[in-house]
Formats: structure tokens, sequence, C-alpha cells
């Protein structure tokens, strides 16, 4: 099971962390990923980390400002979100899958096995 926190409404500028604890399975085996879905939108590939946390990789929109990171000790991973814009908000999502090819299979849903049940961040301007 995935467990997110951390979603909150700030303002544009500011930062958030959320946080996904995993339980029932060997967290480190897994990669991860975040995603998010605005209203009226598809969900869409924010970031992830593979099993080990050595590769990252994030989307355009969000290179630069967001960062994740894990802690597999804590079976937890983490999104920090910084420089928040509007059109960050949205319902985020981790997840967790053994896919292999990482960095060509890491922005697509189907490749993630398990998913949390979202948390709601909303930014305003």
């Amino acid at each position: 099971q995935l467990q997110a926190c951390g979603g909150g409404v700030v303002q544009a500028g500011d930062s958030l962390r959320l946080s996904c604890a995993a339980s029932g399975c060997t967290f480190s085996g897994y990669n991860m990923g975040w995603f998010r879905q605005a209203p009226e939108k598809e969900r869409e590939f924010v970031a992830a980390s593979s099993s080990g946390g050595r590769y990252t990789f994030f989307a355009d929109a969000v290179k630069g400002r967001f960062s994740i990171s894990r802690d597999n000790a804590r079976n937890t991973v983490y999104l920090q979100m910084n420089s928040l814009r509007p059109e960050d908000t949205a319902v985020y999502y981790c997840a967790a899958g053994e896919f292999v090819f990482f960095l060509a299979s890491g922005r697509n849903p189907p490749n993630y096995n398990y998913w949390g049940q979202g948390t709601l961040v909303t930014v305003s301007s």
C-alpha cells in the first residue's frame, strides 16, 4: 500500500514537500514515481526515482523546481516542490513499479503496479 500526504493550499512561489509511505512490500525494489492530475486533464508524469535512488528524472514542466528523493530505510519517497505555480495545482499521486528500462518506462502510468490515493495541492496566485 502507498499513502501519500503533504498536500495543501499554498501561494505562488511557496514550497511544499509531499511524502509517500509504502507498506507491505520490499520498497527498495521498486521504482517510484509521482504523477498529477489537474481538473479535467489527464494524469501526467511529474518525477521518478529508480529503485536504488541512483537515477531520477523529471517532466520538463517541473525541472529545476521539483526534486525527488527516497529513504529506503523508512520506505518513503518525497517530492520537494519549490517555486510553486498556479498551474501546479492538481491531485498528486505516488506510484510504485518493478519495471526495467527505467528511463524509457518511468513516464508511463501503466508500468506502475501500485498507486497511492492522491493528495491535493492547490497553488493560489
